[in-house]
């Protein structure tokens, strides 16, 4: 398996999309902490970096299918899936291989935007910040980043083009993160079903866990949604 988690890690540097692809991530969080007026911290006139998590969600729902899309997209085009399936490895083991390589991709983008945390501590006068809510926040980034590997590689399982998969990947990316929260706002449901609706989506679990208070029922929903989109994806891989 760690073999499998190597080869992901070297594929996705080997080119140059994968330099762009965090470039863009950091570049992006740091023009709208700090730049774009409507949303720089510095303005806010106190320490918070509420802000950059209520962006990073959406940033990571285009930078992790970018990392999945080649994971099983690429071996059925080249034909090395073929090789694979030679090797003393079975599906499990080639899935979660993947998944671990694709999550230290993700964990390797969001460590730089440590210094953020760092430099809103130094900057603040009093007080500093939030960091039980921080660090909450970071485990929410991280799980969300774990969920979003796990379906990314899933849509990578179904077809042999990277742009499919991407598109794939982020349209069900954006639904299970956002989709249930819309549905939820329905006048149809509000009755009291909203809530439970709006339970359904990750949303709801990223924001709970951000407020620095981890939640088991949070973590058994994270760990559930990654479970069966790689249990999915393993069955895929079985048929092939």
């Amino acid at each position: 398996m760690w073999m499998i988690c190597k080869k992901e890690w070297q594929q996705f540097f080997s080119s140059l999309t994968g330099y762009i692809a965090l470039v863009v991530f950091l570049l992006m969080n740091g023009l709208f902490l700090f730049v774009f007026p409507d949303s720089s911290i510095l303005d806010f006139g106190y320490a918070s970096l509420g802000s950059f998590f209520n962006l990073a969600p959406w940033v990571l729902l285009f930078l992790v299918p970018t990392v999945t899309m080649r994971s099983l997209a690429d071996e059925y085009k080249t034909g090395t899936f073929e090789l694979l399936k030679t090797l003393p490895l079975t599906p499990v083991q080639i899935v979660w291989g993947k998944f671990f390589g694709a999550i230290i991709i993700v964990v390797t983008a969001l460590l730089p935007t440590l210094i953020y945390a760092i430099s809103i501590q130094a900057l603040s006068i009093t007080g500093g910040i939030d960091m039980g809510g921080t660090i909450g926040s970071y485990l929410g980034l991280i799980m969300l980043g774990a969920v979003f590997t796990a379906i990314g590689i899933c849509a990578s399982s179904y077809t042999n083009n990277t742009v499919v998969a991407f598109i794939a990947g982020a349209f069900t990316c954006f639904f299970l993160y956002n989709g249930f929260d819309a549905i939820s706002k329905l006048p149809l449901f509000r009755a009291g079903l909203d809530y439970y609706i709006e339970m359904l989506g990750i949303n709801f679990h990223y924001r709970s866990i951000s407020r620095g208070v981890v939640d088991s029922r949070d973590l058994v929903y994270f760990t559930g949604i990654i479970v069966l989109f790689l249990f999915i994806t393993q069955k895929n891989l079985a048929k092939r």
